[in-house]
């Protein structure tokens, strides 16, 4: 390696990245190259000696080109991906430039100060009480399992058992009580805990997806005392719709168990004051996960974990080892909040694109994008044969044809067309058309162009 190569390959990373973002408006949303493709233009023997990087780069870039997504592009409504805002890109790339370890303040003093400022102001920003402890993860994923290791750490101790130091076989059994359309992070994150999916006592919900509360507070007093958590969800991943929060909350506050609230996305709507009835009774809870590479517009991956028991929190997640330089109490130490003993450092992109939204730019994004989704369901309820199958109460639009075969062949030729794309899903046992805005670029003519997409492909 020169002495420049550095430099080199970051004015060439610079020039492809800008290259790509230009070719956006006129590129394929999806990739039209097939996996045995991208296989033969990658793949190839182990690399025998160096290569000038920047032909590594451009040679990566012209491989990868044609397998790209397109979800920076504001007609990209596929699983609730967001885009990237400019200040949290820009500092995505710093992120690299710095390669701060995120475990331990000595190993990054900037990442560690900018992870407590920036958790500081997301306690604010969504609605959750002063003190609150947080961490930043890979996604909602890991923050449902940091939640969850908080909550099995407490409801367990609370029973005389220690999960850390004892494991889980011969402790008490922990009752899982939420929704039957939870999200699937939430089960796994169970397995990985070793509490399991069979823990889980899953409680009716009517056709938006809400959890029956009233049902949820009969099953809570039917099993009686001992250690129990209680999941409640604010946005439907299909429907976009909220369970009664404080139903729930209260429920779980009589049975004395944990509450926690999957707030993937939904939760971003306490920042708007138009939405955040929604949320009332959110801060019943003891934990809330959600993702700012959703709704905060921040680069893969930024999951935020949140609980209100600080002290169950680092109980469950904290490490010590005698070589490790551990803060005596006034520095922050990542790694007592987080699965991950080092990682990247998420504090820096989500900390710029608070700094440069501010809290009314947030709110903005949030408000622009559920009203350009209402505008998405208007549209395309007012097709011939469209069906809209939820209330556009946030940014999530759900909507099916006369039957299968018909929803299918609407759903693959707005795919193939490459000017949109959104994914199907199924609903009470119909296939459906899952459509999320959840991109800051989203405009009102993207969505008059995607309504016109429709309506082409349903021959109206």
């Amino acid at each position: 390696m020169a002495a420049d190569d550095t430099s080199r390959a970051l004015d060439t990373a610079t020039r492809l990245a800008q290259e790509y973002l230009a070719s956006l408006p006129g590129r394929p949303l999806f990739p039209t190259i097939g996996v045995d493709d991208l296989r033969a233009s990658l793949g190839g023997p182990l690399p025998a000696g160096p290569s000038d990087p920047v032909r590594v780069l451009e040679e990566l870039a012209a491989a990868c080109d044609p397998g790209i997504v397109g979800n920076m592009d504001g007609r990209y409504f596929g699983f609730v991906i967001g885009g990237s805002v400019p200040a949290a890109l820009g500092a995505d790339w710093l992120t690299s430039v710095w390669d701060q370890p995120a475990g331990l303040y000595m190993t990054g003093p900037a990442a560690s100060v900018v992870e407590e400022v920036a958790g500081a102001w997301l306690a604010e920003l969504l609605g959750l009480a002063p003190g609150v402890s947080f961490a930043y993860v890979t996604g909602c994923q890991m923050a449902h399992f940091t939640c969850l290791a908080a909550a099995r750490h407490r409801v367990l101790r609370d029973a005389g058992w220690d999960a850390e130091e004892d494991g889980l076989a011969g402790a008490p059994p922990i009752r899982v009580v939420c929704g039957e359309k939870r999200h699937v992070t939430v089960d796994r994150a169970l397995r990985f805990l070793g509490i399991g999916s069979r823990a889980i006592r899953a409680i009716p919900c009517d056709s938006l997806g809400r959890v029956d509360a009233a049902a949820l507070a009969r099953e809570l007093k039917s099993i009686g005392p001992g250690p129990t958590i209680v999941v409640g969800q604010a946005g439907e991943v299909n429907t976009g719709s909220f369970d009664d929060l404080t139903a729930v909350g209260t429920a779980a506050r009589e049975a004395a168990a944990w509450y926690h609230v999957d707030g993937a996305f939904g939760l971003w709507a306490a920042v708007s004051p138009r939405l955040a009835p929604l949320l009332a009774g959110h801060h019943l809870a003891d934990s809330w996960a959600t993702d700012a590479h959703k709704w905060l517009n921040v680069p893969y991956d930024s999951g935020l974990a949140f609980c209100a028991d600080t002290e169950a929190h680092r109980a469950a997640l904290s490490v010590t080892a005698a070589y490790l330089i551990h803060d005596p109490g006034t520095r922050r130490d990542e790694v007592d909040w987080t699965p991950e003993f080092s990682r990247r450092a998420r504090g820096f992109a989500v900390y710029a694109a608070i700094r440069s939204l501010g809290r009314d730019g947030i709110r903005d994004m949030i408000e622009r994008c559920c009203e350009r989704a209402a505008e998405l369901g208007a549209g395309l309820a007012a097709l011939p044969g469209a069906e809209l199958l939820n209330d556009v109460a946030i940014n999530q639009v759900l909507l099916r044809f006369a039957d299968d075969a018909t929803t299918a062949r609407v759903l693959a030729a707005v795919q193939a067309s490459g000017e949109a794309w959104m994914s199907g899903t199924t609903w009470a046992g119909r296939t459906a058309i899952r459509v999320s805005v959840s991109n800051w670029q989203t405009t009102p003519a993207d969505i008059r162009r995607t309504v016109e997409l429709f309506a082409a492909a349903a021959g109206a």
